[in-house]
């Protein structure tokens, strides 16, 4: 059985670099245990087939994998121009507006009349991945009067941010709709909604789904960070999305933001994913910079639950080279003195419900006595999801009859996840427990586990009994919790 020797997960994006068989098999094998699917590029012909051999692969190594298809989000972009661009000079004025016409160097249309209701004088809009900035000194509910404070050069189509408001946008577009309903029918296990902005555009996507998917919301507007609790509170998950987000902020804001943000998730026992830019040089380049593998590692000292490769794996020379350096950096990391140092001074204490005190005392005991892992039955994914919160030094195993259950819960930091028979009664249970503990290589029948489960079985939320046994079933006698 393969297993992992780390604990942070590693996200892949497929696409084009990434869409064989044989490709997603290495990658897998590299170290990848989330797919993520971006709805950005390719046909829905092209998502379902990449979604098919997930699954085959899935049956092939006998493991729950994780498939995330990220929505893409409203798109905001100016019109064309005449000559296909134009170089805007500091200090020069520039218009946008809602006229159809052709733009030249003094304005171009931009055909979201959405953006003019919510502007105010003094506004800033950001063109080109913020590479060009303007600011907004006049303006009508059709047009904005601008005067550009960082030049250079403007072309047909190109995106437009607009970091200081909340744009009165829904974040799910029509496309985005159509995407979310067939990625739910495929069966995918994470939904990533980008241009979140508050807390009911995660409501709306929810009712969408009904059920059929967990809600993973994308951080990447000044919007999204200060309305951050009531987004967190809304979701299943968060994505740090900094390559977004640092367009609209100012660079050296995201490293605080990024730690606030990782820091609330873990308190709460929601997974977070910090993503884009992680190893960008690995598009073209054989290794990434020292800079790069220190911002993997720093993600991981943190306590992120995910680190994720975008183009690096979808569009990139060298996609398994990519996975294999993120694992191998994730591996020395959690290795150091230093990071279960920090991982347990920002542990955040919570035992408000017995759920919560069962696993924080499983932690407990596996740290004080010679225990070889943590077994945790779970049927709607709670007790798992507690239980990684907790960041114990032995492995976790997460047991569930339901294979829904257990991808979902592979996003989860920690968790090794494994689809087990039904069972009635706690001492099947604890027989069920040794036997994958045996069978995944995390102990012999001289270890001992700690069983976690609730009474009555598969009742959501109903952890209540803490187990003690051996590996070795035999020695499993009569007395323990039936």
């Amino acid at each position: 059985m393969l297993r992992r020797n780390r604990n942070v997960k590693i996200v892949a994006t497929l696409g084009p670099a990434s869409s064989s068989y044989e490709i997603i098999r290495e990658l897998f094998l590299a170290g990848a245990d989330v797919f993520r699917l971006n709805m950005s590029h390719g046909t829905h012909e092209d998502i379902r087939r990449r979604h098919e051999m997930i699954r085959d692969l899935e049956v092939e190594m006998d493991r729950p994998i994780s498939i995330l298809a990220d929505l893409q989000g409203p798109k905001l972009r100016c019109g064309v121009f005449a000559n296909g661009s134009e170089m805007l000079e500091e200090g020069a004025p520039f218009r946008f507006d809602l006229e159809k016409a052709e733009g030249d160097a003094t304005r171009v249309s931009l055909p979201h009349p959405e953006i003019f209701q919510a502007l105010e004088i003094g506004s800033t809009l950001l063109v080109n991945d913020g590479k060009i900035r303007l600011r907004v000194r006049d303006l009508s509910e059709s047009h904005a009067d601008c005067v550009v404070e960082v030049g250079g050069e403007i072309s047909n189509r190109k995106g437009v941010n607009v970091p200081d408001v909340v744009l009165p946008l829904a974040a799910l577009s029509e496309k985005d709709r159509k995407d979310l309903e067939f990625v739910c029918a495929l069966g995918v296990d994470w939904l990533a909604l980008s241009f979140v902005q508050r807390g009911k555009d995660v409501e709306e996507a929810r009712e969408l789904a009904r059920g059929r998917a967990a809600i993973l919301s994308k951080i990447e507007k000044p919007a999204a960070v200060k309305a951050f609790d009531e987004i967190l509170e809304a979701s299943d998950g968060i994505m740090v999305a900094r390559g977004d987000l640092g367009v609209e902020l100012p660079v050296q804001a995201l490293p605080p933001i990024q730690k606030r943000l990782v820091r609330k998730c873990r308190r709460v026992g929601k997974p977070v994913i910090v993503a884009t830019q992680m190893m960008e040089s690995m598009i073209s380049s054989p290794v990434p910079t020292r800079a790069e593998v220190s911002d993997v590692a720093q993600a991981i000292y943190e306590g992120a639950d995910a680190v994720m490769l975008s183009a690096e794996s979808a569009a990139g020379e060298y996609p398994v080279e990519a996975v294999e350096t993120m694992n191998n950096v994730a591996e020395s990391v959690e290795s150091d003195e230093t990071y279960r140092q920090i991982i347990e001074a920002s542990r955040t204490p919570s035992k408000q419900s017995v759920g919560e005190a069962i696993t924080a005392a499983a932690r407990e005991v596996a740290e004080t006595t010679d225990v070889k892992a943590i077994c945790c039955f779970t049927h709607s994914g709670t007790t798992a999801s507690l239980m990684s919160r907790e960041k114990p030094r032995v492995p976790i195993l997460a047991l569930t009859p339901k294979p829904a259950t257990a991808r979902r819960l592979n996003l989860t930091w920690g968790l090794h996840c494994v689809v087990t028979p039904e069972v009635e009664r706690f001492k099947m249970a604890v027989v069920s427990a040794a036997r994958a503990a045996k069978a995944h290589g995390f102990g012999t029948d001289k270890d001992f586990i700690v069983v976690t489960a609730g009474v009555p079985f598969n009742t959501p939320g109903s952890t209540n009994i803490l187990r003690v046994a051996p590996v070795d079933e035999k020695k499993i006698v009569d007395g323990g919790p039936e």
